[in-house]
């Protein structure tokens, strides 16, 4: 079984700063992109920002400049920077995982429970 655990959501006034963090765990063989996705109410999720294995990082456009993705391949974690926050960010971000269960499998997405992000004053 593989597990993505997030953490680091909350409450924050706009203008402030979270920091997301997500751990994959289990049996893992090896992961590629990893990822963070949110999806606001009655809207559908959409990708926040991505990073490769390699370390390349894609953005969504109204998070340039303000979100930062990071990852340590060698703890299998992730996690996301969030600056200048807007009440637009509210959403339940989840964490995804691009991974290979073993060698010889083809590569399955594996998702985390979400976690909330408030933006208000």
């Amino acid at each position: 079984q593989v597990q993505l655990v997030e953490s680091g959501g909350g409450l924050v006034q706009p203008g402030g700063s979270l920091r997301l963090s997500c751990a994959a765990s289990g049996s893992i063989f090896s992961i590629n992109a990893m990822g963070w996705y949110r999806q606001a109410p009655g809207k559908q999720r959409e990708l926040v920002a991505g990073i490769t294995s390699g370390g390349s990082t894609n953005y969504a456009d109204s998070v340039k400049g303000r979100f930062t993705i990071s990852r340590d391949n060698a703890k299998n974690t992730v996690n996301l920077q969030m600056n200048s926050l807007k009440p637009e960010d509210t959403a339940v971000y989840y964490c995804n995982a691009d991974l290979y269960v073993s060698p010889g499998t083809s590569a399955s997405d594996y998702w985390g429970q979400g976690t909330q992000v408030t933006v208000s004053s």
